[in-house]
């Protein structure tokens, strides 16, 4: 029902926005934004502004006045971590590209623009709905020494594959989250804009990492429909810190009472439309 709902508002906002298209590209910017991405979750303490990956994004922005604004955002980027960052004998690692797309309203501190009553920066809010794609991989070494990346979720590491363990299904690999945080913006003339921001990600999954609750053994792993043999190795590690060490069947391999989450800090700038593709309009004005 989340995800219906997100992806509803993903497509009939942007619609009815159009709807109000006049002056739009005077109220619209392009923006390209760039920086970093954070995760949280089992493998990292918690841990909020650490092991930053690069991320970027591309979005649409329209200025419905000078307090609030709609942003059409895609984002991509990594998050990774470690246990060498957080249980050194569990042994996990893992990392995940993630694609998302979202809807963000922004609301400004003061109002801003470029008229004699308003000011040429602000701090500001936003908050919103996405849509992201994420797929966790763990790291094999080969027989060659080449490092291949292996995704986790068809593997099942707890015991996903085995109908003969209560209430662990697969996970989905497409989730709804809610984008909010703050930021501080500029203007740049008539045509650019500046953009820092700082915002979390609150998700419905503790499985960004593929960690989440109890190890199952490797017997039920093997008795499972995935590939039995990989899964028992990457689902436990910590034979690899300790020579033969195995980890019981309900012993707790994540926490699952708290949600995995990222992050990102970026950097935007923004470009009027106006400036962009304002000729477009002139042009069909002087054929008329």
């Amino acid at each position: 029902m989340r995800r219906r709902l997100a992806i509803a508002t993903l497509v009939l906002l942007p619609a009815l926005l159009w709807g109000q298209r006049q002056d739009l590209l005077g109220r619209s910017e392009l923006t390209l934004g760039g920086g970093g991405m954070f995760y949280i979750g089992d493998l990292n303490n918690q841990s909020a502004l650490t092991l930053p990956q690069g991320a970027g994004t591309l979005g649409w922005k329209v200025r419905l006045d000078n307090r609030w604004s709609l942003r059409l955002q895609a984002s991509y980027g990594r998050v990774s971590s470690g246990d060498k960052d957080c249980i050194e004998l569990r042994n996990l690692r893992f990392r995940s590209d993630i694609l998302e797309v979202g809807l963000l309203g922004e609301f400004n501190f003061a109002a801003f623009g470029n008229g004699p009553k308003e000011r040429p920066w602000t701090p500001y809010l936003f908050g919103g709905v996405a849509v992201f794609h994420y797929n966790p991989k763990a790291p094999i070494t080969e027989a060659d020494g080449a490092v291949r990346w292996v995704a986790l979720q068809p593997l099942g590491t707890e015991g996903q594959y085995n109908p003969n363990i209560a209430n662990r299904r697969p996970y989905r690999l497409t989730q709804v989250c809610v984008p909010f945080g703050v930021g501080v913006k500029w203007r740049l003339g008539k045509h650019f804009s500046l953009a820092a921001e700082y915002g979390f990600r609150k998700t419905w999954t503790d499985y960004l990492d593929d960690v989440s609750t109890t190890y199952v053994g490797s017997a039920a792993l093997m008795a499972g429909d995935s590939d039995g043999a990989l899964a028992a190795q990457l689902a436990d590690r910590s034979g690899e810190v300790v020579y033969g060490f195995e980890n019981a069947p309900g012993i707790k391999r994540g926490d699952d009472s708290l949600d995995d989450m990222y992050s990102y800090l970026s950097l935007s700038i923004g470009i009027s439309m106006e400036t962009m593709f304002g000729w477009m309009r002139s042009k069909r004005c002087r054929n008329k």
